[in-house]
């Protein structure tokens, strides 16, 4: 019996999976169990900072060399931060797999952080927050969030403020590498032809050198807060309305349910059910969606819609009825037959992609060690009943247990 993925931990406590594919491409990735969720006072942003300067010198590279040492063979060298959790990611044809590897390991753990280079890019990040605050329908998220959190750390914005990235520096830098890139707090996944004995001996030569320190992670879960609906002019073409709540984390049993649900009221197809009875019905909203986004110990559940004021009223009562409907109304046989078929058809499909199969290896790895094979994973989806459903929809859906922030544009 061919084993799906192969496991093993570094002499420094570094996680390894690796599975082995028939293709040409390769894709590896360390994944830090740290993000903006993690940052201590005068630290906001410090997290995503730290992604970028791993790119602007080593002790024994400077940013041309780094930049150029996957590129120039057709490669690709790649890095980014979430509220939990920091990745710095490479595809490349299997042949530079050690290439690959070698640059992982001396950006992750051998980085400088020179000064002027620190200075350099404030500038890049700052131009960064800028270009985010001219999009609405970006920032609204990142506000919601920040609401619906309150002063809880998930509250806080990846990429930080102005002013908290203005004032970052190499001491904070440091002191954030210092406490949270710990070998014991990183996965490192592979996907491509390699034979595992060839990881091994890759992983061990490069990864097991890193300093051997425990990290001093301290996450705690939110707690609740009061229900609230903000709205506020701003100066955008059109409504953007966003609703939510907390919801269940990684770790909790409800959140194969809530993401069925999810996918089957916004999910990306088009034949959603708030696609369906709202945008293809009535014409009345170019882009409508929910979602669910799980963190460690909590998650958002929301449904986000953009409309013309005239219409937003209409398609905000349009919303309430079909989350009511989840809640007071069982899904049939054949709907929810349908719903995990296409569920389980996006996952499936997902796994075509190396990059999306290695991410989702790592992911898995780093948060529960262990990682449930592709069939006991949606045979779990097979098991969810209707009644699970209009339970969770009843805990997390329902209108009036959900927050509000609404741009208005001026009239």
């Amino acid at each position: 019996m061919k084993v799906e993925f192969h496991t093993f931990t570094l002499s420094n406590g570094l996680r390894v999976i690796h599975k082995e594919v028939p293709r040409s491409a390769s894709h590896i990735a360390l994944v830090v169990n740290a993000g903006s969720r993690d940052e201590l006072s005068g630290e906001a942003g410090v997290a995503h900072f730290i992604e970028h300067c791993l790119f602007k010198g080593t002790q024994k590279r400077k940013t041309f060399h780094i930049l150029n040492r996957l590129e120039r063979v057709g490669g690709d060298l790649n890095a980014y931060t979430t509220k939990e959790e920091t990745w710095i990611s490479a595809s490349f044809l299997e042949k530079d797999l050690e290439r690959a590897v070698e640059l992982v390991a001396d950006i992750s753990f051998n980085s400088t952080f020179p000064q002027k280079e620190i200075a350099k890019e404030q500038e890049v990040i700052l131009d960064e927050i800028a270009s985010v605050l001219d999009n609405p329908s970006d920032v609204i998220f990142d506000e919601f969030e920040e609401r619906l959190f309150g002063t809880h750390p998930l509250g806080r914005t990846i990429l930080g403020t102005q002013d908290s990235v203005k004032n970052l520096g190499k001491l904070q830098i440091d002191s954030f590498v210092d406490r949270c890139y710990c070998p014991d707090q990183m996965v490192f996944a592979s996907v491509g032809s390699t034979p595992i004995s060839k990881i091994k001996k890759l992983c061990e030569k490069y990864l097991s050198q890193s300093v051997n320190r425990v990290s001093k992670l301290n996450r705690l879960a939110p707690g609740p807060v009061p229900v609230f609906d903000e709205r506020v002019e701003q100066d955008t073409h059109q409504v953007h309305h966003l609703l939510g709540g907390i919801a269940v984390g990684a770790n909790h049993p409800d959140r194969l349910p809530l993401t069925l649900l999810a996918n089957y009221l916004g999910g990306p197809a088009m034949n959603c059910r708030l696609s369906l009875n709202i945008r293809e019905k009535y014409g009345m909203a170019y882009h409508i969606e929910a979602g669910y986004s799980p963190y460690q110990d909590a998650g958002v559940f929301s449904v986000y819609f953009g409309t013309d004021r005239r219409h937003h009223n209409r398609v905000e009562a349009l919303v309430n009825k079909e989350l009511l409907l989840l809640c007071n109304n069982k899904l049939g046989v054949r709907q929810l037959h349908d719903a995990k078929t296409q569920l389980i058809g996006q996952i499936a499909l997902s796994q075509d992609s190396g990059p999306a199969m290695m991410t989702g290896l790592a992911k898995s790895f780093l948060l529960y060690n262990k990682v449930q094979p592709l069939e006991d994973f949606l045979k779990s989806i097979e098991n969810i009943t209707a009644e699970d459903l209009m339970r969770v929809a009843n805990q997390f859906v329902k209108p009036e247990l959900l927050s509000r922030l609404v741009y208005l544009d001026k009239e």
